[in-house]
């Protein structure tokens, strides 16, 4: 049974496009958190999927169609150490 991915998508955006990026990206269902950040990139956002598969999805047919999305780097979270202030046990 496969489980739940988390990933962290850090992706460059077009200057102008900065706001509206960064609204679609908080509108989908599969997005956890949005965050404008300075650095290397303009906006990261974690976001689960079911699987791998369905990441690949949402990458390909939604995030990377959203005008003013240059590129992504994504991070697969392998296992969580401390989420909300709080460590988590296996």
């Amino acid at each position: 049974m496969a489980k739940e991915v988390l990933a962290i998508l850090n992706i460059f955006v077009d200057s102008s496009k900065l706001e509206d990026v960064a609204k679609k990206v908080s509108e989908m269902e599969e997005t956890v958190d949005v965050y404008e950040v300075t650095g290397e990139f303009d906006v990261v956002a974690v976001v689960k999927a079911n699987d791998v598969t369905e990441f690949r999805r949402l990458l390909k047919d939604k995030i990377l169609k959203i005008e003013g999305v240059k590129s992504t780097v994504t991070s697969m979270v392998l296992y969580t150490h401390k989420r909300d202030g709080r460590l988590v046990g296996e």
